[in-house]
């Protein structure tokens, strides 16, 4: 529906260019070639006249990631309509933020080494002790929230923000620019992947993450790479790796949002002009892509 662990792999980098509200990010030069002969990881769909640019996103990036290739900003010049995962703005106006701490904290009673084992527990206080921190503050909050924070607290440090991110550069120019603005989830359903995972999946995640880390820097430097020279293949094989062992996560937060968006391109298809998407960039590659599923469906893709 749309709305007006092992060395070398990272489970959270790849999350963190899936979740457009999931704010953190790392290290990438992602600037264009001058010749801008490259490929880059933009695709268009052509179909009866009409044309849908789809744009992969990395979430999280440095000031030096821009300007942009020069393509890229040509494109979007020439769309009328612009599409993002979520609305930005609204994910970060008070009542989305009540929302998300509602759903982060467990209710009087609970706390969290009731509902993790012992021996994740004494990961997480290490780690926290690690970072200056005290367990104490982290009680209330679920596991997934506290995934989430780690992650935070470490791109942050490695200096990554989420305004410099290639969706938040779009959207900021589409609400500037006037342009129709169109959002395949609504902030309640991106919070829900994370919230929805169940008591056993939270603590897997939230494990797997501690171990990795330390890794994330140069993992994510590793992904930005295939990015900019627009290597579908790949990221691809870099995302099934990074999956491995984890066949619901793929399938939570790749493969079933990716259906949900191909069945939407028929009415994109319907606006007056070209329209553009921006997307993360982990859902154009690897197995069930965005770019695959529509050219099941018989539509012509093809890689910029």
């Amino acid at each position: 529906m749309l709305y007006s662990r092992r060395p070398g792999y990272c489970l959270p980098v790849v999350l963190a260019c899936l979740i457009a509200f999931w704010g953190w990010g790392a290290a990438a030069d992602i600037r264009g070639n001058p010749a801008d002969l490259q490929k880059h990881f933009l695709w268009a769909l052509e179909h009866q006249g009409k044309k849908i640019y789809i744009l992969g996103s990395i979430h999280l990036l440095k000031e030096d990631s821009y300007p942009l290739p020069e393509a890229i900003e040509k494109i979007y010049h020439c769309c009328r309509t612009v599409v993002f995962e979520t609305d930005l703005d609204a994910m970060e106006e008070a009542p989305a933020q009540q929302a998300m701490m509602k759903k982060a904290l467990y209710p009087p009673g609970e706390t969290l080494a009731r509902n993790i084992s012992g021996d994740t527990y004494g990961l997480l206080e290490e780690r926290l002790r690690k970072a200056g921190l005290a367990i104490d503050r982290f009680e209330r909050f679920r596991p997934w929230y506290i995934t989430l924070a780690l992650a935070s607290a470490e791109l942050q440090r490695l200096g990554f923000d989420p305004r410099l991110g290639i969706d938040r550069y779009f959207f900021t120019r589409a609400a500037g620019d006037g342009r129709e603005m169109i959002f395949l989830e609504t902030g309640e359903y991106q919070m829900n992947l994370f919230a929805g995972l169940g008591k056993r999946k939270q603590e897997r995640l939230l494990i797997q993450v501690m171990k990795e880390l330390d890794i994330i820097e140069e993992n994510f430097a590793e992904m930005s790479a295939y990015w900019r020279s627009g290597d579908a293949v790949r990221l691809g094989a870099f995302m099934a790796k990074s999956f491995e062992g984890y066949p619901d996560l793929y399938r939570r937060f790749i493969t079933s949002r990716n259906k949900k968006w191909v069945s939407g391109i028929e009415g994109l298809l319907k606006k007056d002009g070209d329209v553009l998407m921006v997307v993360g960039a982990a859902h154009l590659a690897g197995k069930e892509s965005l770019i695959d599923l529509l050219r099941q469906q018989g539509y012509e893709v093809r890689q910029r």
